[in-house]
């Protein structure tokens, strides 16, 4: 039997995914050793295989079949837009993707008028105005605080995560739009879901049972 190998987003995701793994028999003690150097962990029992990425870099794992699965934020998914299998919501992470700003930038969104939208997220964004709003946008990608750029000056408008929104509010903005509701999900490679259909079937089965 061939191993399943699955990729984990680094981090509060990967936490969760392995809690949710432990409810249905999934287990990989050597994962919980925090001081591990180890990058590749497996439970050789069920023939998995289990490593931990950074989220844009996990759909491009599986997009290459480095990994059968990976656990992943819908937008992340989105963003990368890589050729894969989207099969389970896992309901946790939730949060919205959403065109924020101070008040007075609505007039504008709503005018439809050209305006400046920084972002994390340009793919998003830009298939978010472009596509679904008709409204020409130029859009600036930032890696930092989103939330700096209507501050200064730098842009109308941001597309942002939002799960609270109390940095928002802490700032004087506000969700302006709401642009898609967000999650953890389960991908797949598409040649593993052919050629391991049963196993990976089965998995998501025993997922869907504890969700």
């Amino acid at each position: 039997m061939r191993y399943l190998t699955v990729a984990l987003t680094k981090g509060r995701l990967a936490d969760k995914t392995l809690k949710t793994f432990e409810k249905i028999g999934i287990t990989c003690e050597e994962m919980k050793d925090k001081n591990s150097r180890k990058l590749i962990f497996v439970n050789e029992e069920l023939g998995l295989r289990f490593f931990l990425a950074k989220g844009p870099d996990v759909p491009t794992y599986v997009e290459y079949g480095a990994a059968d699965i990976g656990i992943v934020g819908k937008d992340t998914i989105l963003e990368e837009g890589r050729k894969l299998y989207e099969v389970l919501d896992l309901g946790f992470g939730a949060c919205r993707m959403c065109v924020c700003g101070p008040p007075e930038a609505r007039e504008a969104l709503e005018g439809n008028r050209q305006i400046r939208v920084a972002t994390k997220y340009p793919a998003i964004a830009k298939d978010y105005f472009y596509n679904k709003k008709h409204q020409t946008v130029e859009i600036i990608k930032l890696n930092g605080s989103i939330e700096l750029a209507p501050i200064v000056g730098l842009a109308e408008v941001i597309v942002d995560i939002v799960e609270t929104g109390s940095t928002l509010r802490e700032n004087g903005l506000q969700v302006l739009e709401e642009v898609c509701p967000l999650s953890a999900r389960m991908v797949v490679n598409q040649v593993s879901m052919k050629m391991e259909d049963e196993r990976i079937r089965r998995l998501i089965e025993n997922l869907r049972s504890v969700l």
